[in-house]
């Protein structure tokens, strides 16, 4: 036992057992100190990421502010207005008839509107031009010679007015208070021609035809005024005798219903041209004038059959709408003046009725009386 533990060699293995043994303590006591953390023990406290902003953390109301808001696109209202929806009831078979024709109405109303338009820029787009040419010249006094402008005026139209179409005659009616009322101021006209100028009062014609105005009508185109129908309802124009001139108005005498047709033919003839962009009531005569009184050299009165009002046409070459320097506004309003500035010793304009030796005669006074 002595020997062994004297031998060297046991003294140094004991000396490797030990620190072998002290390698193994310090290993494991070093693992033990780094190895994973065990339930049992409180982890380190972890660095936050990211770091605290300089200037401090939002609150609660800023995160409200800056949070994303809905889109109109995740409205309720929006995406019902997509949602597929119920059938409507047709509509009734009489409504569905009230709106296909108003929808009618209105498209051909747009055509008209849209035609018109197209039709006046065709028609009013021309214009006339004066030409300077070099042919032909003229002689002045001095010897020169000047080129002599030529225009491209157009020449007269036709007066449609004067070409109608052809027609079937139709008796038209006249109301029963324009025939009373022309009726009346005939009574009073007939009354002083019967007291004061019976020669004149015999030239009155007989009660005229409605068919035979019908058939002037269709031949002229045009549409008589109601009183100058219901006067020749009455009287027939008036026919002149031997000694006594017919009686009439403004020194004119009264037209019966063929010669106011004739009258009209004549002056058609004698003038069928309308003045190219003139007014008609400015020309000497026109096609729509209705002539029913003639003074027999050439002048004659008109009533406007689409103004209604009368004027006067002379063979001077001019048209007048104030004869005697009066507006008379219809046939009616002249039957009316006539009949007062016979009561009443007046005029009509420049016109004053008059009895000599039995006869009507109108003189020409120098002061004007508007009626």
């Amino acid at each position: 036992m002595r020997q062994l533990i004297r031998s060297r060699g046991v003294w140094l293995g004991l000396l490797a057992a030990l620190v072998a043994a002290a390698i193994v303590v310090f290993v494991r006591s070093r693992r033990h100190s780094t190895g994973p953390v065990r339930p049992s023990e409180t982890p380190a406290p972890v660095e936050q990421w990211p770091p605290t902003p300089i200037l401090g953390a939002p609150t609660a109301e800023d995160l409200s502010r800056f949070a994303a808001r809905p889109s109109v696109l995740d409205r309720p209202g929006f995406i019902k207005f997509f949602e597929p929806r119920e059938p409507r009831e047709p509509l009734e078979e009489p409504v569905r008839r009230r709106l296909i024709r108003w929808g009618v109405a209105g498209f051909a109303l747009v055509l008209l509107v849209a035609g018109t338009q197209m039709l006046e820029s065709v028609v009013f787009s021309k214009e006339t031009a004066t030409v300077v040419r070099e042919e032909p010249y003229s002689d002045v006094p001095n010897g020169d010679r000047l080129p002599q402008p030529v225009t491209n005026e157009e020449p007269p139209d036709a007066d449609e007015d004067c070409n109608p179409k052809s027609t079937s005659p139709r008796v038209r009616k006249i109301s029963t208070k324009v025939t009373k009322a022309v009726n009346r101021q005939w009574r009073r006209i007939e009354t002083w021609l019967k007291t004061n100028a019976p020669a004149t009062y015999r030239t009155l014609g007989e009660p005229g035809d409605a068919e035979a105005i019908a058939a002037a009508e269709a031949h002229m185109g045009l549409r008589f005024p109601d009183p100058l129908r219901a006067s020749l309802l009455r009287h027939d124009g008036a026919d002149s005798s031997e000694n006594t001139r017919a009686f009439g108005f403004l020194g004119h005498s009264n037209l019966s219903v063929r010669q106011i047709r004739d009258e009209w033919a004549s002056l058609c003839q004698i003038d069928g041209e309308d003045e190219v962009f003139s007014d008609p009531r400015a020309e000497w005569w026109d096609g729509r004038m209705i002539p029913f009184a003639a003074d027999g050299v050439g002048n004659d009165l008109v009533a406007d059959s689409l103004m209604r009002d009368v004027g006067e046409t002379d063979h001077e070459g001019t048209m007048s709408f104030t004869p005697g320097e009066v507006r008379i506004r219809s046939y009616y309003a002249l039957l009316k003046s006539t009949a007062d500035a016979m009561e009443n010793g007046g005029s009509v304009g420049r016109w004053r009725p008059r009895a000599v030796g039995g006869e009507l005669e109108w003189d020409v006074t120098e002061a004007t009386h508007s009626r």
